[in-house]
């Protein structure tokens, strides 16, 4: 497994994160010059109506440093760079939805669902970014992944801990949604909710107080939303990711 190949993985997931919060805010995606040629298409978002002021910036924070991270990527890979490919956040969100057990789930409604759909991606993002990094061999490399790590965790902390603040109603969605994407990504335990025992828990980490590491195989598995082996598309990518990375 090459040094690119992972990048382009990781390509792959910041378009996804970059096309739901510019969505959510702007109420359009990446710009043409952002996504590489005969890139895919985007099939829902739209702009969130938010009430809190705090989440609204929050959101505005989000949406800037997920379009830096696709830029980023694209200008260290150079020709490499994989295009957008095709993302279904409707009919990945209606599958999340019926997993966890949330009916009509819109996570672009209001300012709840809108922080459900982003713990979905960031959680995820942590601990793909910290399995990866051990792959790595180009220094350079490893050091740009723990930056980008370090700041995708302040994403999920802030996140995890606005929806536990909003209440047992928050805290039930958020626990639902981990609980669905730990069935997902193999025999493991490698998730955990915002409450638990009936108490906060908003830095999930293993006993050691180290955060958890996920395979780009077991990240596959819940964005494809299958618990399957050898699978090369579904739930959020369709059509698959772009690169040598695809397959569960």
């Amino acid at each position: 497994m090459k040094d690119e190949d992972i990048f382009q993985f990781a390509l792959n997931l910041e378009y996804m994160e970059a096309e739901y919060y510019l969505r959510a805010t702007t109420g359009k995606g990446i710009d043409a010059a952002d996504i590489g040629a005969d890139a895919g298409g985007v099939n829902g978002g739209r702009k969130v109506s938010f009430r809190d002021k705090a989440i609204s910036e929050f959101a505005d924070e989000l949406a800037e440093n997920e379009l830096a991270h696709v830029r980023f990527y694209r200008k260290t890979l150079g020709s490499q760079a994989v295009a957008r490919p095709t993302i279904d956040f409707e009919g990945g969100f209606k599958a999340v939805a019926t997993a966890a057990g949330l009916p009509e789930f819109d996570p672009f409604a209001n300012d709840m669902n809108f922080l459900l759909g982003g713990v979905l991606f960031e959680d995820v993002g942590v601990t793909g970014y910290a399995g990866a990094a051990p792959l790595l061999q180009n220094k350079e490399f490893v050091e740009a992944t723990a930056a980008i790590l370090a700041v995708e965790a302040y994403h999920m902390g802030m996140a995890r801990a606005q929806l536990d603040q909003m209440g047992e109603k928050g805290q039930k969605a958020a626990n639902a949604v981990s609980a669905a994407r730990d069935k997902l990504d193999g025999p493991g335990d490698k998730d955990q909710g915002v409450e638990h025992n009936g108490k906060a828990n908003l830095v999930p980490a293993t006993p050691d107080g180290m955060v958890f590491r996920r395979t780009p195989q077991e990240v596959l598995r819940i964005v494809y939303l299958t618990d399957k082996a050898g699978v090369d598309s579904g739930g959020f990518y369709p059509k698959g990711m772009n690169g040598a990375l695809k397959s569960t």
